[in-house]
């Protein structure tokens, strides 16, 4: 999965990066520190594949990857040029979700772009400029068409019109559904699109170092209801104290988690909520000395998932042996999942099911 990080500047953007990444992105107190995008990719933790690597002992445990991508803080007419211009969010169009970084915090040594916090006009700025960029790719696009489309052809004259209903939209102020496609040829167009004001978002409170201050949890509850509103997924952070941990050993951090009331650290709460936003599943495949965690959208078929892991496993997919996490941890292993009647035997219809432990056998 790539996720991207988008916001005005000043936001914590980078110092949100540099606790999930445990990287050393420059965070300073100027618009635009983040010229050049910061990339980062991370392990996904996940204590199921602990414990599979604790029983089974392989010589080579594999968690899922994460790759973040944190561009230039947005100001307000960037897609007319203004700030650094629209110029970065190229970065970001081939990315699964966005998370949406709001500030709402209080440090008169930290400069707010807009003055002073208001998180829904932040968040509106930032997504008018997504919105005006798109419409700008639009309208590349249909220029480039109409000429195919008024010469009569059918499938230019049906994609003109598809893409004149999606610019109605942009120019509306709303994102446009990619579930209104339906066509598959319109939905190919549109996924050649990569419309950023479509992608998944994710709202991202950052409380700052003050946790339980008054202004914090108002501005945190406005991000959550908007959130609510619109069908998002909303989280608190505290980018700076969680740069903070990040930096420590997970021995050392534990406590101060627990003393702000943080259950987990960012990463993983970050993880979970782009999990659920993108209704994401994990499996595991257990395969001579490796042991190793895969990442597939909810409904995807077992084949589907086989070919993640290698075109030849796709092509030539016989069937697949699925122990569920619980059973094989219960039992012991592979060999005493099969003894007990718990290992069965699926085919390429089978949709994979949050910690399956998958064998995929295939033909030569």
């Amino acid at each position: 999965m790539e996720i991207g990080l988008v916001g005005l500047p000043n936001v914590g953007k980078s110092t949100l990066f540099n606790a999930l990444a445990r990287a050393d992105a420059a965070a300073s107190n100027y618009p635009y520190c983040t010229i050049d995008p910061n990339v980062a990719v991370v392990e996904v933790p996940d204590e199921r594949l602990d414990r599979l690597g604790d029983l089974l002992k392989p010589r080579t445990l594999t968690h899922p990857l994460l790759r973040f991508v944190d561009i230039a803080g947005l100001a307000r007419g960037a897609s007319k040029g203004e700030g650094l211009g629209n110029m970065f969010l190229s970065h970001i169009r081939d990315v699964d979700a966005i998370a949406h970084v709001v500030r709402c915090f209080e440090d008169p040594g930290v400069v707010h772009v807009e003055g002073e916090i208001d998180p829904v006009r932040d968040i509106e700025v930032v997504e008018t400029e997504l919105l005006l960029s798109d419409l700008e790719v639009v309208e590349r696009r249909l220029e480039k068409i109409s000429k195919v489309a008024k010469s009569g052809d059918a499938k230019a004259r049906k994609a003109h019109k598809f893409l004149e209903g999606v610019k109605a939209c942009l120019e509306a102020g709303r994102p446009f559904d990619p579930g209104g496609a339906g066509d598959p040829d319109l939905v190919r167009e549109l996924a050649d699109l990569r419309l950023l004001s479509s992608k998944p978002s994710l709202l991202v409170a950052n409380v700052g170092e003050e946790v339980g201050s008054a202004v914090s949890a108002e501005c945190a509850g406005r991000i959550e209801a908007l959130a609510r509103d619109r069908g998002w997924s909303a989280i608190r952070v505290s980018a700076k104290l969680e740069a903070e941990f990040a930096e420590l050993e997970p021995e050392e951090a534990a406590p101060l988690l627990e003393e702000f009331d943080f259950d987990k650290c960012a990463l993983d709460r970050f993880v979970r909520a782009c999990y659920d936003l993108l209704e994401v599943v994990t499996f595991f495949t257990v395969k001579g000395e490796e042991t190793k965690g895969w990442t597939v959208r909810r409904g995807t078929s077992v084949r589907e998932a086989a070919g993640r892991i290698h075109t030849d496993m796709y092509e030539k997919f016989v069937c697949a042996e699925v122990v569920a996490f619980d059973h094989l941890i219960s039992c012991g292993g592979m060999r005493q999942a099969r003894e007990n009647g718990l290992a069965r035997t699926e085919g390429r219809e089978y949709i994979v099911r949050d910690g399956d432990v998958i064998l995929i056998k295939f033909g030569k």
